[in-house]
Formats: C-alpha cells, structure tokens, sequence
C-alpha cells in the first residue's frame, strides 16, 4: 500500500473527475467504464486456466507501442490470455474492441482496494505497463502476490519527479519492477543514479508497430484519385487549431498543393471550423466525398472518422504532425515510415524519435508560419531537398526496428513463460 499522501492525491483526482462529469463527457465516459470493468472481467476469465498478459496503456498512443508486444504474444502463445487495459477514454472508446484481447477495460482508480481486486480478478502470469504508466498501489498488489512487472518503451529525463529530492515514494515505485526496457541510453544512466540497475535498452516498439502497417496490405485505393494532377500531396496527422495557424494560409496560397487534414479530435463544430480555413476551395469531409462517388476535381479532404490516418501517409509528399504548438506532437514515425519529410511545432523535446528525425535530416521543427512557410517553399522549389529528407526519414526508422524482439525474448524465452 502506498503512503497516505499518495492515496489522497488519488483521492483528489477522482473527485475531480466526478465532478467533471457534468459538463465534461471524457469523464463521464470514463465513470461508466470504470462500473463495466470487474463484470467484463468475471464474464471473459471465469473458469481460465490459461497464462494470462495484462498490459496497460494510459491512452491510443501507449496502446500502439503495446500493441506489437500483444501481437507477439498472441502470435507465439495462443494459448494465453490478454487483459488490455486503458486509463484515458481517448484509449478506451478507439479500442475497446481490439480483436487480439480477451477483454479491454477501463482501469480503476489505483486505491489500495481497486488494486486488491483487479489483481485478484485477472490473476496475470504478467504485467506489463507501457511507457509512462506508474500506478503505486497496482505495482504494490502485483509485486506482494510475485507476479512479474515489466514496463516496455520508457523513456526517462531529469525534470521527472524520480529524481528530486522530494520523489522517494515514486522511486519506490520503480523497485517494484522485475525489469525496466528503456528507450535510449540516457534513460538507462538516469535510472542508475538512483541505484535502479534492471534496466534494458531495448528501443522503442513503436517504429515496429508503423512498420508493420507500412507492409500491411490496408492501402485506401480511392485516396489516389483524391492527389492527382498536384505539384506536391501535404497530409496533415493529429491536428489542432494551432498547428491549422500555422499551415491553412500556405495551403490557401498554393492551390496546386492538394492536401488532407486528419484533425485530433472532431466533431461538427470543430469540422466546420477546419472547413472555414479554405474558403472558396473545393475541400470536402471525406465522409461527404465518398458518399459523391470520390469526384476526382477535389482539392483537399478532412478527415471525419478514426482509423485511417496510418495508411494515408503512404499517399503524401509530406506530412505535418500535429500537438506540437500544444502539450507536444503526436506520433512522427507513423509519416516518416513512408519515407516522406516530417515537420512539426517547437513542442517535441519530450520525444526521442523527433530528435533523432531532426538530426538526420528527416524531421524538420518550425516555431513560425514564416518557418513553416519556407521549409515548404524549399520543398517545392527544390525536389532533391525534398527526396533526400524522405530517404533519411525511411532509413531513421529502418535503423531503429527491433525493440519488441527484444523484450519478447527477455521476458518470455529466459523467463521460460
């Protein structure tokens, strides 16, 4: 159990979250979830007798650096069980019919109560956390009953608060896992200054997971008739009404650029608002479009449903990824496996593979419209600039391929799981 200051910072972040719900309806969904949780799992592990993985992603993007790890296991043990589990309903609601898990949830509030008996319903052979999730009481239930606890893709920097003088209880957190598999090297020191020596670098299983999407077959036959007859085909990933400041007005001056926007989060507000940014452009919701039979005299396409972003890259030139003028940029390798140039905002220092696209060539950060403005006209004036930041953006990804390898055959081949 965690000490009692912990315990009411939990306290005090459900009670923020019901009262929220009134006008928020992340939290409200999040609530009702969190009832569903132990009957969806009474209803999918009554009666297993199998080995059973529960890994946990706070939201879609920890899921899709999980995500290879399920695949493997699934893969190679088909016998086990998967337990998927989600913090944030951005997570939940996209995936909670995930067909490679047994059963997807919510996670309760980590209570010394909630944490008793989730632990005691799933009954894993396994735990595995993905990237930021550190959960005390959950750590604190698994470790007392010996069950393994790995965390996969973690990156560590020195502003985190294991490593101030104040942070004795979260570093207490770390000691409950049976192996930590971090991202880069810098992590692994960080970790060692505070005598956390089962430590792994492993990379991070997401370039694993974009590449496995490149050489999937989900190619968007229609998407081609959308870019034809354009100079260059920009996509715009995970966007928001910042990152939309910043690009709309070049877009607006080049109308021989075609271009998709695929938005963070929409609804018919938000879609409007985006729509507004073109007036006077042929710029159609890709649901609108194809309900017209995909005319081919489009000029742009926004993007008003989930699940397609991945593939689209596929179809650009270039790819802008949105967040990066917020709280940070969202998943850079998704574009940069294909082998086209990835800008973003000033937000990204967080993100080890927006450092690594920037030092080889392959991602380009602009804090301006007049940055943006010129990184593209160089572009279009100049393809050779434009085919070499690809080639280097393809070959970064190329070079960091192998992480859930890794850590599969760590936790599963030696552990004789």
């Amino acid at each position: 159990m965690m000490n009692p200051l912990y315990n009411a910072s939990i306290a005090l972040l459900r009670g923020g979250i019901k009262l929220s719900k009134g006008f928020n309806a992340k939290s409200r969904r999040m609530l009702e979830g969190h009832k569903e949780t132990f009957a969806r799992l009474r209803k999918a592990l009554e009666g297993n007798e199998s080995p059973v993985m529960w890994i946990h992603a706070a939201s879609l993007g920890e899921f899709e650096q999980g995500r290879p790890m399920i695949e493997m296991v699934k893969r190679e043990h088909p016998d086990w069980k998967v337990v998927l589990s989600f913090f944030s309903p951005s997570g939940y609601e996209v995936r909670k019919n995930f067909p490679l898990a047994d059963v997807v949830v919510y996670l309760p509030f980590d209570t010394p109560a909630n944490a008793r008996r989730f632990v005691d319903a799933v009954r894993p052979s396994v735990a595995v956390f993905v990237k930021y999730e550190f959960w005390g009481n959950y750590l604190s239930a698994l470790k007392r009953r010996g069950i393994p606890i790995y965390i996969i893709s973690a990156i560590f920097r020195p502003s985190q608060v294991f490593f101030k003088p104040w942070g004795g209880t979260f570093r207490r957190m770390l000691r409950c896992f049976t192996h930590l598999y971090v991202q880069d090297e810098a992590s692994r020191k960080l970790l060692s200054g505070i005598g956390v020596t089962n430590v792994t670098v492993a990379g991070d299983t997401r370039f694993d997971r974009v590449a496995d999407v490149r050489s999937s077959k989900c190619k968007i036959e229609w998407i081609p008739r959308a870019m034809e007859h354009a100079s260059m085909r920009f996509i715009a990933g995970s966007s928001w009404p910042a990152d939309e400041e910043v690009y709309a007005d070049w877009l607006n001056a080049r109308r021989d650029v075609k271009f998709i926007i695929a938005p963070h989060e929409f609804d018919d507000v938000r879609l409007a608002q985006l729509k507004a940014h073109f007036p006077g452009r042929n710029v159609m919701l890709l649901s609108e479009w194809q309900q017209a039979g995909c005319p081919a005299n489009i000029e742009g396409l926004i993007v008003d449903s989930f699940g397609h972003l991945s593939s689209l890259y596929r179809y650009a030139d270039v790819a802008y990824i949105g967040g990066g003028f917020g709280t940070g940029i969202h998943n850079v390798n998704e574009a940069a496996v294909y082998g086209i140039p990835v800008v973003f905002g000033p937000r990204h220092h967080k993100f080890r593979e927006a450092s690594g696209l920037i030092k080889c060539g392959g991602g380009i950060s602009v804090a301006s419209v007049k940055e943006f403005d010129d990184v593209m006209d160089g572009f279009l004036t100049d393809p050779a600039s434009l085919k070499k930041a690809g080639e280097a953006a393809g070959r970064y990804i190329h070079e960091n391929l192998g992480a859930t390898r890794r850590i599969y055959d760590s936790i599963f081949n030696k552990k004789n799981l």
